[in-house]
């Protein structure tokens, strides 16, 4: 079995879980603000690794991770017919906060990004002064 053929399912399982996230799990915890961002399958295609992020407070979080675990048997039967695989992998979601981080440091690099012309409009005020 090729490696290749891993990375190809892995890509095609993180495409069929948004799809069935968003359009047919009809669990009120899981809203819009999920995103799945990676698969990692296993080399035997047993298991697989799924990133979610979801944007929100640690609460919501927590809430939507619930409501994701309570229908994985239902994500992994919907996903059994539509890659018509001889085993579906074992599914195990994991939260990602990488977005968030990302957004952090994008806010923390404006912010000093500011303070820094704020600080080279008062030297250049300061020369103009002498």
């Amino acid at each position: 079995m090729s490696y290749q053929r891993s990375i190809r399912i892995a890509e095609e399982i993180r495409r069929e879980l948004s799809d069935i996230l968003r359009y047919h799990v009809k669990d009120p915890r899981i809203n819009d603000m999920v995103t799945i961002l990676k698969a990692d399958v296993s080399r035997d295609l047993r298991h697989a690794k799924i990133y979610v992020s979801v944007l929100g407070d640690k609460n919501e979080k927590e809430n939507v991770m619930a409501g994701i675990e309570r229908a994985s048997g239902f994500i992994r039967k919907e996903l059994g017919q539509r890659l018509g695989l001889r085993y579906v992998p074992e599914l195990r979601f994991l939260l990602d906060d990488s977005i968030e981080y990302s957004i952090h440091i994008s806010q923390r690099i404006e912010e000093l990004k500011q303070k820094g012309e704020l600080k080279s409009q008062e030297e250049d005020e300061k020369k103009d002064e002498v």
